[in-house]
C-alpha cells in the first residue's frame, strides 16, 4: 500500500523544467491521479469486501449464491422502474416472476469497473510519454540554468550568446518540434471525448446523457422522479439460479441481491462525468487558440506579450515576423522557463542580432 502512496506522489510531482501548459498537465496529472485512486477504492471494496449480498432460499448456500450472481450478472425489469415503490414493487426495477421477461437488462460491467479504471488512467498518460519521447529535453538543454537569476555576470553573458546564435541560426527549423506538441494535444482532447463514447458503450448506452439526468433528477418533484443513477448502478438487483433437485429436476431459485460497490460507483462516474465535460471543453478552447495562431500570425506577438510583460513589444514584433511558427513556439517555451529579466534580454538581443543581418548581408 506504501508503494502504491509513493507512486501516485512520484506523479504529483512535476519537473522544474515546463514542457507543456496547465491543460494539457491537467490530463496527466490530477486527471491520473483521481482515476488511479479511483481504482484503488474499487478494488479494495471488489476484493476485500463483500461486493454482492444475496437474499436466498434456504436450500443453496449463501456463498454459493453470491459467488454465482456475481459471475454470471444480475438483472432489472425496465417495465417496473415507474412502478410505486413500497405498493407495486420492492425497489425499481424488481418484480415478480409474473411480470414480463421480455426486455431483461443484464449488468454485466460491475465486476470490470477497476479494470477499467485503470485503462482509463493509462490512456490519459499516452499523450505525455508520447510528447515527453519526442521533445526529448531540448528545452532543459537550451535553458542552461537561466532560469536562475543568481549568476555571474560573465557566465550569464556567455550563455545567453550561445542561446541566441543558436535560435538564430536555426531559425525555421522548429516547426516539427512544435508540431509534434499540437498533434499530443490534439490527442488528448482525442482521448478525453473517445473516453465519454467508451464509457458509454460500456455502460450499454448509459453514460452520454448520465449527468443531464442526474442534473434532471434534482429538479423533479419527490414523488414523480426516478434516479437515473439507480439504472446505470443498481442497488438492488434479480439473479437466476439453476440447479438439479433431489429427484433430478431441473429447479430455478430466485435471489434479489444488494449490490454496495454500486454505491461507490455511481458516486464515481457522476464525478468523471462533470470532470470529464470540463476538460474536454477547456482542450478544446486551447485548440481553438492553436488554430488561430497558426493561421494568424499577427496573433503570436499579443499571445507573448500577453504572457511576458517584461519583453518590450517591439522586440517581439521583430522576432515573431522573421521566424515561423516552431520558432515562436520554441521561444514560448523558452519563455516559461527562463528567468523573465534574462528571457526580455535574449529576446532583445535576437531583435537586434535579426535587425542588423539584413544590413550585414548587403555589406
Amino acid at each position: 500500500m506504501l508503494d502504491v502512496i509513493r507512486s501516485l506522489k512520484s506523479l504529483l510531482k512535476t519537473s522544474r523544467v515546463r514542457i507543456d501548459n496547465t491543460v494539457f498537465r491537467l490530463h496527466y496529472t490530477i486527471t491520473v491521479i483521481v482515476l488511479l485512486m479511483f481504482t484503488i477504492v474499487v478494488s479494495m471494496k471488489q476484493f476485500v469486501g463483500d461486493p454482492i449480498d444475496c437474499l436466498k432460499s434456504r436450500e443453496v448456500t449463501e456463498s454459493y449464491v453470491n459467488t454465482y450472481c456475481w459471475i454470471h450478472t444480475t438483472f432489472s425489469m425496465p417495465n417496473t422502474y415507474n412502478k410505486k415503490v413500497g405498493k407495486e414493487i420492492p425497489y425499481p426495477g424488481i418484480g415478480s416472476n409474473t411480470e414480463s421477461t421480455d426486455k431483461l437488462k443484464y449488468h454485466k460491467y460491475y465486476q470490470w469497473v477497476c479494470f477499467m479504471l485503470f485503462f482509463q488512467a493509462a490512456l490519459f498518460y499516452i499523450p505525455r510519454w508520447l510528447w515527453k519521447l519526442w521533445e526529448g529535453g531540448k528545452i532543459q538543454a537550451l535553458m542552461m540554468d537561466l532560469d536562475v537569476g543568481m549568476c555571474g555576470e560573465a557566465e550569464k553573458k556567455q550563455k545567453k550568446k550561445l542561446l541566441v546564435d543558436y535560435l538564430a541560426s536555426s531559425q525555421r527549423h522548429h516547426d516539427w518540434y512544435a508540431a509534434r506538441y499540437f498533434i499530443c494535444e490534439t490527442l488528448a482532447f482525442a482521448n478525453v471525448v473517445g473516453q465519454m463514447f467508451l464509457m458509454d458503450k460500456f455502460f450499454d448506452g448509459e453514460f452520454l446523457t448520465y449527468g443531464l439526468e442526474v442534473i434532471r433528477f434534482s429538479e423533479m418533484d419527490q414523488e414523480d422522479r426516478l434516479d437515473p443513477m439507480i439504472r446505470i448502478f443498481p442497488r438492488v438487483a434479480k439473479c437466476k439460479l439453476f440447479k438439479y433437485g433431489a429427484s433430478g429436476n431441473l429447479e430455478t431459485h430466485d435471489a434479489m441481491c444488494l449490490l454496495p460497490l454500486n454505491i461507490v460507483n455511481e458516486k464515481i462516474y457522476i464525478f468523471l462525468w462533470f470532470w470529464f465535460i470540463v476538460l474536454a471543453a477547456m482542450t478544446g478552447m486551447v485548440l481553438v487558440s492553436r488554430i488561430i495562431l497558426v493561421v494568424c500570425p499577427p496573433v503570436r506577438v499579443y499571445y507573448l506579450n500577453l504572457r511576458f510583460r517584461t519583453v518590450h513589444l517591439d522586440h517581439l514584433h521583430t522576432v515573431v515576423r522573421r521566424g515561423s511558427l516552431g520558432d515562436w513556439f520554441l521561444i514560448y517555451m523558452l519563455g516559461q522557463n527562463i528567468d523573465p529579466m534574462i528571457f526580455k534580454e535574449i529576446v532583445a538581443d535576437m531583435a537586434n542580432r535579426l535587425t542588423r543581418a539584413p544590413k550585414d548581408s548587403t555589406a
